[in-house]
């Protein structure tokens, strides 16, 4: 399993940045995907998930209403559209595949996970 995540980079407060995440060595199409972050001296957390099919959609509070998660299964890629973006959305951002097809918010659901791709949010 694979997990190429790129787009990260410098931002200006309200700027945006899309993410994407490209997998291979498993059956994409079948599994729910990931994305969740991590800021210097804390934990990684939770961001955005989209099922197999991406009918179903969760995110996490702080980025509802900014964030949109998207994939195309056609191209083994899994997206993530973040506008308005905030100085506290700095981190490096993870792509991940969960172990189920349910969409989940649970770190320990997700099975194998990507290099990281930081994103810089300053003016």
């Amino acid at each position: 399993v694979q997990l190429q995540a790129s787009g990260g980079g410098l931002a200006q407060p309200g700027g945006s940045l899309t993410l994407s995440c490209t997998a291979s060595g498993f059956a994409f199409h079948d599994y729910t995907m990931g994305w969740f972050r991590q800021a210097p001296g804390k934990e990684r957390e939770f961001v955005a998930t989209i099922s197999w099919r991406g009918e179903i959609t969760y995110y996490a509070e702080p980025v509802k209403g900014r964030f949109t998660i998207s994939r195309d299964n056609g191209r083994n890629t899994v997206y993530l559209q973040m506008d308005n973006l905030k100085p506290e959305d700095t981190g490096v951002y993870y792509c991940a595949v969960s172990r189920y097809s349910q969409a989940s918010t649970v770190k320990s659901a997700y099975a194998y996970w990507g290099q990281g791709t930081q994103v810089t949010v300053s003016s």
